[in-house]
Formats: C-alpha cells, structure tokens, sequence
C-alpha cells in the first residue's frame, strides 16, 4: 500500500460517486495536490445500492444544468478512459393519475424549453406504445425524456475515481478519518490512525456520516437516513428489454428494468428513520442492509401489481433495505459551512446522487477555487439552514416526509406538516386567534394568511385558484387603502460597531452609507465577480453604530459572508432574536402611529427613509420609515419580551383606523405591485445591478473600492445580457393561469427569457411577473406570451411599476 501525504492542498473525505466527483473536478481544474480518503472501500456507504437512475430536469436553472452536466460527463469520460458506467438510456417516462399531478408535469414539460431538455407530452396510446406492459386504469397522461434513463453506480463512481487519479489525485482506501483538524476557526489539516495529514481545504463528502461528522465538531449538518426499499424480481420473458424507466408518482413507485430483471422502488409518503436507538449511523456499516419489512413494501407492491400485470407473475430475487439520507426539504447541501473557512460540504443528495453526482463535483470544485460561486444556488446551499435543523429530534422526524417528498406532490406554497413549531412569535397565541394559517419560515411559525368568517386556517393547494386568495384581497387592498400590520420578526438583524465600522460597511456594500443617526440606506453587497450576494438595509443607529437587515431566510448565508470579509476589529453581534419587528403600512399608519407613541410622525419630523427611538408604554422601540410593500409606514423594532404588549396595544387602537392583520403573501403581492425585489428569486448571485435593474444602489463616487466594483465597471461599459422587466397578462383571473416563476417568455414565437416571481395583484386586477430577457429589441407592441402548462397567454410589458412608481405615496 502507498505510503500517505504530510501534506497536501485539499482532502476529499468519502469514496462515493460525490467524493469521487469533487476530487476528479478539483485535479482537472488545476489542484493536482487533491487526496480522497474513503474509511473503507469505494461506494461502500449507500453509493452501492443506489438504483441509478438518470434524470436531466430538476426544479430550477442550476439544478438542470448540474444534471445534465453530469450525464455528458459520464459519456464524455466513458469515451476519454474506455471504461464502461452503464449507461442505458431508453428514456423515462412519469404518468399522472390525478389532475393536480397532471398539471405539475405539464409544468415540468413547459420549463424543460428554457433548458433544451427534450420532453415529449404524452396520451394513453403514446404511452402504451413506448410502454406496452402498462395497465392505463386511471392514467390522465403522461411525459417522456428520451435522454434520461439509468446507470451502474459501482460503475459510475469507478469511471469518476480512475478519471481523478489520470489527473494526479491520489486515492486511499481503508483510511478512515478520525478527526478534521482546525486552527483560528479554519481547516488545518485532517488525523487518522496513526497519521496527520496538513491540508488547507476539507470536502466533507461522507453521506449519511456527515450529520454525526459535524456534530462532533460543533457544526450543522442537516440530514439523517431513512430507510429505503426496493425489490428486484426473478427473470420475467415477458419483459421488453429496451424500455423506459417508468415514474408513477401518485402511487410512489418508480420501475426499471435490470438484466432481464425489474427492479421495483418506492419513495413512500411516511419512511422510518434508519438507526433509531443511537441516532448515529454505525462507523463499520459498509455494504451494510437492513432487515425485511414487507409489511411495510406490500401496499406499494401491490400497486405495481396493479400498474405492471406482469409482475404477478414474477418471484422476488432481491428484498433491500438500505439506509439512504434526506436533508429538511429534500435538497442538497453543497458550500463552505459557515462555522469552519475552507470546509466545504457535498452531501445529502436525497437518492439522487448518480444523476448529480459529476454536476455537484464540479459545482463544489468551482466554488472552492473562487471562494463563491455566480450560480443562483441558494436552493442547494448548506447556509440555508440554522443549528436547530441538524437537531435530531427535528431530522429524524422531517425525513419521515421528506422521503416521501421526493414524489409527493410539488404544490405552490406547500409547508412540511413535521417539525414545526420550532420558533414562535411572542404573540403566536394572538395571531392564531385572528385566524392566522402559519407557514415555517427560517424556522418561524410565521402567518401566511387569515382566514375570515368561519373558514379554517388551513391551505387547499392546488395549481390554479388558491383557496387563500379571498384573504389575500381583504388585506392587500386594506393596506392600500387604511393600515395593514405585518409580523417582520424573522427578518435577518446584525448589529456592527466600532470605529472601522463604517468604512467597512462602505467596502461591503455598493451604495453610499450614511454615518449619521437615522438615516438607513438600501444597497446590494457583491462577490468579486459583481454577483448579488445579499440585498438588504443598512440603518444607522448612532455614529459608528448600524444594523444590517436582510430576509429571514438568508440569515445564515449573509452573515457569513459579512463575517468572510469583515475586519475581526469590528464588533458584530447577531440581534435577530433580541428583537421582534412590526410593520404598520398604508395611508392610516400615520394617523395610529401618532395614536399609540405621540405627535411625531410628520414628514417634517420623520422623513422616508430615517429611523428614531419612540417609546410606547415606556418601553423603547426603534421605529424606521421604510416599506417592502411600498406605502407611508414605519417598522419597529421592539425587544421581543416587549413585544406582545405593543402588539396588544396595536391592535386595540387600529381598530377605528380599520387595521387589518396581513400575512406573507399579502406581503408578497404588494411588494411586486411597488417593483421590489426578491433575493433568491429575482436576484442572487447569477445576476448584476444593471441586469436587475438596480444600478441606482451603486456608488462609484463615494471613493472606496467595494467588493465587485472592478468587476462592475466592466459590466457598466459591456451591453447587457439580459434585463428584468415586468409582464402582465391581458386575459386572465385569479389562478387562471397560476404565474409562479420558470415559465417561458416568447417573443413572436420564441422564447427571450423565463420568468422570476408571479402574484395576481388585486389592487390592480392583473396577473403579473417579473422575468428576465435576453433581447435587443424594443419590446413594446410586440408579440409577448408567457407559456403555462404548454399553454400560451398574451402578455404586456408594464413600463413602470403597478404601483406609486414616482414613489408620492411612500414619501408623503
């Protein structure tokens, strides 16, 4: 056996079809000096027993383009090194047998255009001639990928691991890690048995192991196996041997055919967590099964019974159960974990890491030699997530759903039924009295909507008409026309001091800030490359004194890349929870603001955009005029062991200025109507300032060099790639048709751009979106069209923002 490296630039840890990715992308993209270390042998955790298959759409941008990536990098290297990874496309083919599900894949059908992903909408005759074993009971219709299929997994990961040592990647096997070394909170190095090896970066490629691996060192890692089942059955002569991989979602089942075989697997709606008397997953399991339960598989066997005749007549070969790891909402976790520098994860690919591994691979590689990455990967990202989501009493019971998400029902606006109520708001108990209907967000049980006279707070998901829509109208259009109140507790609050922290704040963020009491300024801050890497509120609190607020969900993400690029000397505290925020907006919020804190609310005394200490009751709250939802208003800050009191107090004295409670997707309508951005859906890292049109939030001239301001002065002289505009539909109603967001923008018949946000603006009467384009041509009086569900509605771009666009109203 080769002798180990002291040293080396970068240590992969795990030899699963991942580990084996990362480390082939690191060696060709240029860190020769990269090692895999796998405990045991190659794809002995649950690469092994993966079913393989082979999908290229996913549910946004980067994701397709992560799996396609990774199928033309399995041909492209079986061709390179003469080495075979299985690869059998005859296509996959996903049936509906439900309406709901019908228009999700229709759906599916329509983005896969923005990705020249080919995808062929099917009738029952179609479906029976690319699939003649089916039995079409129920079937409404279905989709077929050509290009999608399966793979061997031993094999796939054997092609990556020989790809990664013709690049100079060494590889061990039987050398199990003990312990990730760190010094001044970065990697340092990685100890095994009676070795240390010094390195600069870690991947933590360690599968199910990686929740426990973080743990012990204090950082969160949020997955945890459940256990998965499959059947593979005696010979069957009947079997065509060249067809597809069948999906039939409604019944959780897929079915592929394997040697002659068919290989019958579920992702069922509640799974059992694996290893449920020490929550940790054995150090030796290695090619390791679970007992039968077939107690537990025969429901969905019968249900294949049904689908496939056939398989009545076929014996059981194989009866496998494996343990197989889910995240909180089933997506992967790649990225720099925000407690360690230089200690990447790329794990939890919820049962679809052949189909993503080489794309991960890659993803991971690029963002470790940039430090970030220009993809809009937030989805994936593992700062999406907070501690409490690696606790295990919150894993173990979400991956009893999350599995089963995988081919449940993709619904607009789902919220998981497991693990909730983790944080609640200091007036949860009076919110649910108002008929508040709660969706998690960033962890709290935050109002969605209220429901009126007697309906339960409760969603009825569907992809046309929203069962909270009536609700939805009372308070978009009270907050126009009196006062909406609108709980902003979970956005992101980080408190910075000290005599550098202003010209810091001024190198982190592209617009001027101000260092004088009150006054808040909106900007962006930027990766190097002049990507959006956070979109918040900068406020001065007194000199030398600010807080940054950004959205409650990229909490994690932005103060890491804060604290990544702050000076240590500079004082930084994290008040999210110290506080809770309160929004009053509309033409009244004047008139009760004065009401409850006293005189002080005129426009001479409180300009838009500047914030002061009031006091209500004598407690202290800091109240600031800005509006996400773009009327007069005020936010106020409140300590949050106050806060039930001055929502009391609110509540009382708005009733004569007909004040309304007002959810998140109020929120979100009425932000849209006033042109406001969302990060993670109009922009993220993929987009500048001039593409989103947010260039009014630079400043070049207040003479610091800002992070990306090189890279956005050459972006300011290029033409611009594409540009974000709003559309609405000349003909439609509410949910008909439902605009969420990755739906094709045609111009005279081909498509321009995709679509980034979609409300129905009752205010205003209109279906509307906001969306990027890639076209030179002026497009007023020009044939527009949004495409939903494989159907084309006219559309028209709106010059100017539905709502107060010379912002009178905000700043009166």
């Amino acid at each position: 056996m080769k002798e180990l490296p002291s040293s080396s630039k970068a240590v992969v840890i795990g030899g699963g079809v991942v580990g084996c990715s990362v480390a082939y992308h690191l060696a060709k993209f240029g860190w020769k000096d990269t090692i895999l270390l796998e405990r045991d042998q190659l794809t002995s955790g649950t690469t092994w027993h993966a079913a393989g298959l082979v999908s290229q759409l996913g549910p946004s941008a980067a994701i397709t383009k992560i799996r396609k990536y990774s199928l033309e990098l399995y041909k492209k290297l079986e061709k390179e090194i003469d080495f075979s990874s299985g690869l059998k496309l005859n296509g996959a083919l996903s049936i509906a047998t439900t309406k709901g599900r019908w228009q999700e894949l229709m759906r599916q059908a329509t983005t896969a255009q923005l990705f020249n992903v080919n995808v062929e909408v099917l009738n029952i005759d179609q479906i029976k001639k690319i699939y003649p074993i089916i039995n079409d009971k129920d079937i409404l219709g279905g989709i077929f990928m050509p290009g999608d299929g399966q793979a061997d997994p031993v094999g796939v990961t054997n092609l990556l691991a020989k790809a990664a040592r013709n690049e100079g990647v060494q590889v061990f096997q039987n050398s199990p890690v003990q312990k990730i070394l760190t010094k001044n909170g970065r990697v340092h190095g990685v100890k095994l048995k009676n070795h240390t090896i010094e390195c600069e970066y870690v991947v933590l490629a360690t599968g199910m192991w990686s929740r426990q691996i973080g743990e012990d060192m204090g950082i969160s890692i949020p997955l945890y196996p459940a256990e998965h089942f499959y059947v593979i059955t005696e010979p069957l002569k009947d079997l065509p041997k060249n067809i597809p991989v069948l999906r039939d979602f409604d019944d959780s089942l897929y079915l592929k055919e394997d040697a002659g075989k068919m290989l019958i697997g579920i992702f069922e709606g509640k799974s059992i967590p694996a290893f449920d008397k020490t929550n940790r997953v054995p150090e030796d399991f290695s090619f390791g099964e679970f007992s039968e339960n077939f107690e537990h598989f025969e429901p969905y066997l019968n249900a294949s019974l049904k689908r496939v005749p056939i398989l009545e007549k076929a014996g059981i070969r194989k009866f496998f159960v494996g343990p197989e790891s889910f995240t909180p909402d089933t997506n992967t976790l790649l990225g720099e974990v925000p407690e360690v520098k230089n200690l990447f994860a790329c794990c939890g690919l919820n049962s679809i890491g052949i189909g993503s591994g080489g794309g991960v691979g890659k993803v991971t590689a690029e963002w470790m030699m940039n430090g970030h990455t220009n993809e809009d990967l937030f989805i994936y990202d593992i700062k999406r997530f907070e501690n409490f989501h690696s606790k295990t009493n919150f894993i173990k019971e979400r991956v009893t759903e999350t599995l089963g998400d995988l081919y449940g029902m993709h619904w607009p606006y789902k919220q998981h039924k497991t693990s909730r109520n983790q944080k609640l708001l200091p007036y949860h108990e009076e919110l649910k009295k108002e008929g508040a209907c709660f969706g998690a967000v960033a962890g709290y049980e935050r109002p969605m909507w209220f429901a009126k006279n007697g309906i339960k707070p409760n969603y009825e998901y569907s992809y046309n008409y929203q069962n909270w829509y009536p609700s939805a109208q009372y308070e978009t259009i009270n907050t126009r026309e009196n006062v909406g109140l609108f709980d902003l507790t979970p956005f992101s609050k980080f408190d910075l001091k000290g005599s550098l922290a202003f010209s810091e704040l001024q190198r982190l963020c592209t617009a001027n800030i101000k260092n004088e009491k009150g006054k808040t300024t909106y900007t962006q801050m930027l990766n190097n490359d002049g990507g959006i890497e956070a979109d918040l509120t900068v406020v001065c609190l007194d000199k030398d004194y600010f807080r940054i607020v950004s959205s409650a969900a990229v909490r994690v993400r932005d103060k890491h890349h804060i604290l990544k690029n702050l000076d240590t000397k500079v004082e930084f505290k994290d008040a999210t929870e110290d506080y809770a925020c309160l929004g009053l907006f509309g033409p009244k919020s004047r008139s009760l603001m004065t009401a409850i804190a006293g005189d002080f609310f005129k426009t001479s005394d409180f300009p838009f955009a500047t914030g002061k200490e009031i006091t209500i009751d004598n407690i202290k709250v800091w109240s600031q005029r800005l509006s996400y939802v773009g009327e007069l208003g005020w936010e106020l800050y409140i300590p949050t062991d106050k806060a039930k009191k001055i929502y009391k107090k609110i509540v009382s004295n708005g009733k004569k200025y007909n004040l309304c409670n007002a959810g998140v997707h109020a929120m979100d309508i009425l932000r849209m109507e006033k042109g406001y951005l969302h990060w993670g859906h109009d922009i993220s890292p993929e987009e500048n300032q001039y593409e989103a049109n947010l260039n009014f939030a630079v400043s070049f001239k207040k003479g610091i060099n800002f992070i990306g301001m090189d890279a956005l002065i050459k972006k300011k002289k290029e033409k611009v790639k594409k540009k974000l505009i709003t559309l609405s539909l000349k003909n439609s109603k509410p949910g008909f048709p439902l605009l969420l967001h990755d739906e094709p923008i045609y111009l005279d018949g081909k498509i321009i751009g995709r679509t980034t946000s979609g409300n129905y603006s009752f205010v205003y009467k209109k279906n509307f979106a906001f969306g990027y384009v890639t076209t030179e041509e002026n497009l007023e009086k020009k044939n527009i069209e949004i495409e939903v569900e494989k159907k084309k509605y006219e559309a028209i771009i709106e010059l100017k923002p539905l709502h107060d666009s010379d912002n009178k109203i905000m700043k009166k």
